[in-house]
């Protein structure tokens, strides 16, 4: 990417900043929401089958995998405002780098994923969770977290195009449902039906699941899983992100 590229980008950025100025409230429940599922899951509804040692070791990596799931309605209403109220080409008229528009969006979603993160990692300390590992195991447990989280914003910008109408980015957003609840954010593979346990594993959220608790050194959690919880969002990313962005010339020509 050239440096006029990510001038553009950059500047982009800082627009979407601005807009947590001005739409506060949804910047909070977005940070929220996911605390709420981790006491909710973790104190009031339970759990736990299949669980070696304390539940609440196993769920807190898993919500923190969940949390990436979610929370996407907001970045892809933005970019379907964008295209329905002609944004998109005054923006086009200036000279801008293709893409840099989504590139923003897509860097203020991180940085607002990043946010949830620590605040869901400093609500489980506050429970008395310690991450096990080291500091170098907690980088790199949140690293994993973001890569799952920008694979699966990509596939959003780029259902989000598709649909073209801020209307349907509900419906979108529904879609990932079954993509965080069948995995073993909540409970292990072993506890469930076979063909559903099978399912579960398969999942890409699964292994950065999975890979996250063993960095945590969460007890009875398999090795291995850190090179499908990087293959899987790589591979994602290298259809979906070439997608979105041809999507959107083509939707803002």
């Amino acid at each position: 990417m050239t440096a006029h590229a990510l001038t553009d980008s950059w500047t982009m950025t800082r627009r979407e900043l601005a807009r947590w100025g001005r739409q506060p409230v949804q910047l909070v429940v977005n940070l929220v929401f996911p605390v709420m599922l981790l006491l909710m899951f973790g104190y009031l509804i339970g759990g736990g089958r299949g669980v070696s040692g304390e539940y609440r070791d196993y769920l807190i990596p898993g919500m923190l995998a969940l949390t990436m799931a979610f929370g996407l309605e907001g970045t892809l209403l933005a970019v379907t405002q964008d295209l329905n109220k002609g944004v998109i080409d005054r923006f086009r008229s200036m000279p801008m780098a293709n893409g840099a528009v989504l590139v923003g969006r897509s860097a203020a979603d991180m940085l607002q994923s990043a946010m949830a993160l620590a605040v869901l990692i400093g609500v489980g300390v506050a429970l008395g969770w310690r991450p096990g590992g080291g500091p170098q195991a907690l980088l790199a447990a949140v690293g994993l977290l973001l890569l799952f989280r920008f694979a699966m914003l990509w596939i959003g910008i780029h259902l989000a195009l598709v649909a073209g109408k801020p209307e349907l980015v509900q419906a979108v957003q529904i879609l990932v449902w079954p993509v965080g609840f069948l995995s073993n954010a909540l409970a292990t593979p072993g506890s469930m039906p076979g063909w559903l346990g099978t399912v579960v594993e398969w999942n890409p959220m699964s292994h950065t699941a999975t890979a996250v608790r063993h960095l945590f050194g969460v007890p009875g959690t398999e090795s291995g899983h850190a090179w499908a919880a990087i293959v899987w969002p790589l591979a994602l990313l290298t259809v979906f992100f070439p997608l979105a962005v041809r999507r959107f010339n083509r939707l803002s020509r």
